[in-house]
C-alpha cells in the first residue's frame, strides 16, 4: 500500500544577546524554497528533505514537500516572520492530510520575539494536526535546546554527532532508517533523555570528545536495541528556560535500558566539562605567535577569531585582531571575512581595479573594535558568492576583495562564518601563498583548514559573543547548572 509523507524545514540558531534581528528577508537571503523548489544540494538542516526524496521514490511512496526556510544565525526572529513561516508550513500539512508521517529539518536553537521555544510550538501544532498515531520525527543541530515540549511532540529524533557538523547528511539517513523500520513494524522507538546540567562547547575534532563520539557510534553499531544516540551540546548564547546539554538514547521499546545508558553517557559527558575546547590566546599572544611561526613555516598560520563567529549569531564584523595585525605591520595576510554590506556596496559602485578611501568593519555592536580606515584597491568583486561546507554551499552574498598594506580582506554582504578555504578561492586569493590567514569560526572551519595550516591559533578577542556562562547576564536560563554551580548532580556527596 502506498504511503504519504510530509516534509518541511524551518531552522536558524538564535543568539538572544545579538543585536541583529531576523525577519523574513533573513531567511530569503540564506534559503527560502517553496514546495518542490529546494535544490538537490542540502543545507545544514534540510538534509531530511533532500535525502527523503530518493528514500520515498525507492519505495514508491509519496513525498510531499512543504516550505524549506533557513536563516544564518543571528539574534531574535521577528515574531510575525516566525508565525508566518510556521503557519505556512502548518497550512501545507493540513492540505496534505492524511499522511503516514511527518519528517522535519529543524535546528533547535531558534528563539523569536514572544517565543522562547518556537520548535516546541511548531511541533505541538504539528502533533495536534496529525493526531497521536502518526509518526513525527526530525533532525536537530546539537547546538540546540531540547525542551520537554519537543520530546513530548516527537516520536523520535536524531542530532548531528560531529562538530564541525560534517555528518548532517548521514544523520538524515539515520532518521529515515529508523522511520523505515518503525513503519515496517520492526522497531518501536522509545526516547530517553538525561539532563547533564551544564553548558559548554564540545568540538569533536579533539580528545576527549573524539573518543566519546567514536564510542557512541560503536554502541549503535553493536547493540541492536539501541537505535540512535545523540548529544545535545546546548547553545550558551540562547537565554531560554531549558538551556543546557542533554544526552539522548533512542531504544527499541526499552526505556529502562535507554534511561540507564543516557545517564551513564551523560555523566561521562559531564566529566569532560571545561576540558575539550583548545586553549584560547588573547589578541597579543595570537598575533605574536603567528608572526613568529610564519618566519619558518611552509604553510599559512591560521588565526581563528572564535567568538566573533557568525555561526553563533554575531555580526562577524569585529576588527580587534585585524587592527593588531595592522599595528604589528604584518604583511602577506588574508582575512576572510568581515561583514560590511555598506562597504561592499561602495566597492561595487567603484568597480574592480579602483583605489578608494574606505571605512569598514566594527559597526554592529560594542566590544568589536573600531572601524578600519584605509585607502584600498578593489581586487575582485563577486556577486552572489558561495563557499562550500561539506555537501552544501553557503551564501556569502556579494563580496569584495580589497588590498592594502600587504593585506587582502574579503568583505561580504551576507553574514557567514569561515567554513571552508573555498571562501578565499572564490574571492581570488591564493590562500596557500599567505603567511597568515585570519578567519572567523569556532570549529566548523577545522576539517578544511587543518590540512593546509602550519598551525591553528584559537584567539578570544573582544566580547561580541556571550562566551562565559558563569558571568553571562542570563534572565531566563537555569541557574542550577555548571558552571553557574560547581556540582549540580551532587556527585561530591555520593557515597
Amino acid at each position: 500500500m502506498s504511503k504519504r509523507f510530509f516534509t518541511a524545514v524551518l531552522a536558524t540558531e538564535s543568539n538572544t544577546f545579538s543585536p541583529i534581528a531576523i525577519d523574513r528577508r533573513g531567511f530569503e537571503a540564506s534559503l527560502y524554497a517553496k514546495p518542490g523548489e529546494h535544490p538537490e544540494t542540502p543545507t545544514l538542516c534540510s538534509a531530511p528533505l533532500t535525502e527523503g526524496r530518493s528514500w520515498a521514490k525507492d519505495r514508491g511512496w509519496e513525498w510531499i514537500e512543504g516550505t524549506a526556510a533557513w536563516a544564518d544565525p543571528a539574534g531574535l526572529i521577528n515574531k510575525q516572520a516566525y508565525e508566518s513561516l510556521r503557519d505556512e508550513i502548518l497550512d501545507q500539512l493540513r492540505n496534505a492530510m492524511p499522511v503516514d508521517g511527518v519528517v522535519l529539518g529543524l535546528h533547535g536553537a531558534m528563539v523569536a520575539n514572544g517565543y522562547d521555544d518556537p520548535e516546541g510550538d511548531l511541533l505541538t501544532q504539528v502533533r495536534e494536526i496529525v493526531g497521536p498515531d502518526i509518526i513525527v520525527c526530525c533532525t536537530f543541530d546539537p547546538h540546540s535546546q531540547l525542551t520537554t515540549k519537543r520530546v513530548d511532540a516527537l516520536d523520535f529524533f536524531v542530532a548531528f554527532k560531529e562538530f564541525p557538523h560534517t555528518d548532517f547528511v548521514e544523520r538524515a539517513q539515520d532518521l529515515l532508517r529508523i522511520l523505515d523500520e518503525t513503519i515496517a513494524g520492526k522497531v518501536k522507538p522509545s526516547v530517553s533523555v538525561f539532563d547533564c546540567k551544564m553548558i559548554d562547547v564540545f568540538p569533536t575534532s579533539f580528545e576527549p570528545m573524539r573518543s566519546f563520539i567514536d564510542d557512541i557510534v560503536q554502541i549503535e553499531n553493536t547493540d541492536t536495541e539501541v537505535l540512535s544516540i545523540s548529544v545535545i551540546h546546548g547553545f550558551m548564547a540562547s537565554d531560554v528556560p531549558e538551556m543546557g546539554s542533554k544526552l539522548v538514547v533512542v531504544t527499541d521499546n526499552n526505556s529502562t535500558k535507554g534511561d540507564r545508558l543516557a545517564r551513564e553517557l551523560g555523566l561521562q559527558l559531564f566529566a569532560m566539562r571545561g576540558k575539550v575546547m583548545p586553549a584560547q590566546l588573547d589578541k597579543h599572544e595570537a598575533v605574536r605567535s603567528a608572526l613568529d611561526l610564519a618566519h619558518d613555516a611552509d604553510k599559512p598560520v591560521v588565526i581563528t577569531d572564535v567568538w566573533d563567529n557568525p555561526g553563533g549569531g554575531t555580526a562577524g564584523d569585529a576588527t580587534v585582531i585585524l587592527q593588531k595585525l595592522i599595528d604589528e605591520r604584518a604583511t602577506n595576510v588574508a582575512v576572510g571575512t568581515i561583514w560590511d554590506p555598506i562597504a561592499v556596496q561602495i566597492c561595487f559602485a567603484a568597480g574592480e581595479g579602483a583605489t578608494i578611501p574606505l571605512r569598514f568593519g566594527a559597526k554592529s555592536a560594542p566590544f568589536t573594535g573600531d572601524p578600519i580606515d584605509k585607502t584600498v584597491t578593489i581586487k575582485k568583486l563577486v556577486a552572489n558568492a558561495e563557499q562550500k561546507f561539506g555537501d552544501s554551499y553557503v551564501p556569502m552574498g556579494n563580496i569584495a576583495t580589497i588590498e592594502f598594506d600587504g593585506m587582502e580582506v574579503v568583505l561580504n554582504s551576507t553574514r557567514a562564518q569561515s567554513f571552508d578555504k573555498s571562501l578565499f578561492v572564490v574571492a581570488g586569493i591564493d590562500y596557500a601563498a599567505k603567511d597568515i590567514l585570519l578567519i572567523k569560526s569556532t570549529n566548523h572551519f577545522y576539517d578544511s583548514f587543518a590540512p593546509i595550516a602550519a598551525k591553528i591559533l584559537y584567539c578570544s578577542a573582544g566580547q561580541p559573543y556571550p562566551n562565559n556562562p558563569a558571568t553571562n547576564d542570563y534572565k531566563k536560563a537555569p541557574k542550577d547548572i555548571w558552571p553557574m554551580v560547581e556540582d549540580p548532580h551532587g556527585l561530591s556527596n555520593a557515597s
